[in-house]
């Protein structure tokens, strides 16, 4: 959204960052439309909403064609709001409550006597598997964290078939949600031998469409930790290294939204809780090895996640990641 207000050397800093490179506005803006299109309607057993909001100070003038821009294709809810009025922090984190399945209730904490927008993006996400798991399986199981000291927390298990994937290096497996199955939780445990910071190293494009390629239909079990996680970062150091610092700088030109304006910050807050049922997380920002050999039915695999793992909820039809990290202490 804050893109389409950029120009000059901050808009090609912010498209190299945001890897738009090549890209034409237009095509950028009808894309995310038909996106979001897609993903909002994926199954009767699976709820997704991402919702944008766009809040300018009462008494600023902004590009009324950023504005219409921001409300056609990011059907962004667009509302001026007096800024000086001390109810203004909590209209704008009702919203993301609202928008969130109200599992992030603050994003905005104060607002700065010089701030004049913001923009904010909040996405929810509720799936039900499509094999749920029985509570009567869930029992108590050691957890190794990353210091190698052992926690003892609640692990549900189950047996069936799964879209699978192993390498000398990890177990990667894929939990789908509802009916259609179209989205899945895809869980990555690196082996004893490895571990996730030799998995960052090959975390990349590149090799998550090779293993996404990869998963093959396999009979197994499953042991899997419950848990319920909240996140908050800060992204403006994360995006100067990634080439941006401009566009928080005084020489950043969103002369598209209006006059002498600068990010102030971009802030992410997400929540995430795994459970017999299926999955509910909420997300908010402002601002391989072959097989050699063909046997007729293959062992059955056994995949404990016992230590610390990365996963990711992601859409098949369209590649989509919707979330992603990893869960070091459930």
């Amino acid at each position: 959204m804050t893109y389409n207000g950029a120009s000059g050397t901050t808009k090609q800093a912010m498209a190299k960052a945001l890897e738009l490179e090549g890209l034409a506005l237009p095509e950028i803006n009808s894309s995310n439309l038909a996106l979001k299109a897609l993903l909002e309607n994926p199954d009767p057993e699976v709820k997704l909403t991402i919702a944008n909001s766009l809040w300018a100070n009462k008494d600023v003038s902004l590009n009324p064609e950023f504005l219409e821009t921001n409300q056609k294709f990011y059907q962004a809810q667009v509302t001026n709001l007096d800024f000086s009025n001390p109810g203004a922090v909590g209209i704008i984190n009702n919203w993301v409550s609202n928008n969130t399945g109200e599992k992030i209730k603050e994003i905005v904490t104060q607002i700065p006597p010089n701030q004049i927008l913001f923009l904010i993006n909040a996405i929810y996400f509720k799936g039900q598997w499509s094999q749920k798991f029985d509570p009567k399986q869930t029992t108590p199981y050691q957890f190794k964290l990353l210091s190698g000291e052992q926690k003892q927390v609640p692990m549900m298990s189950q047996s069936g078939n799964y879209y699978y994937y192993e390498t000398e290096n990890l177990q990667a497996v894929n939990l789908p949600y509802g009916k259609d199955k179209n989205i899945g939780f895809y869980i990555f445990l690196p082996k004893q031998n490895s571990s996730l910071q030799a998995f960052y190293q090959e975390l990349n494009a590149e090799n998550w469409k090779v293993w996404m390629s990869k998963f093959r239909n396999t009979e197994g079990s499953i042991r899997l930790p419950k848990f319920k996680i909240d996140y908050k970062v800060k992204l403006e150091k994360a995006l100067t290294a990634l080439g941006m610092g401009e566009a928080f700088s005084n020489k950043a030109d969103f002369s598209g939204i209006g006059k002498q304006l600068a990010i102030s910050d971009v802030t992410h807050k997400t929540f995430a809780e795994v459970n017999e049922e299926g999955t509910e997380a909420a997300a908010a920002t402002s601002v391989g090895v072959a097989v050699t050999s063909v046997r007729q039915k293959p062992e059955p695999f056994k995949m404990i996640v016992d230590r610390p793992f990365f996963c990711a909820i992601s859409d098949r039809q369209t590649g989509t990641i919707l979330f992603m990290g990893s869960i070091v202490n459930p």
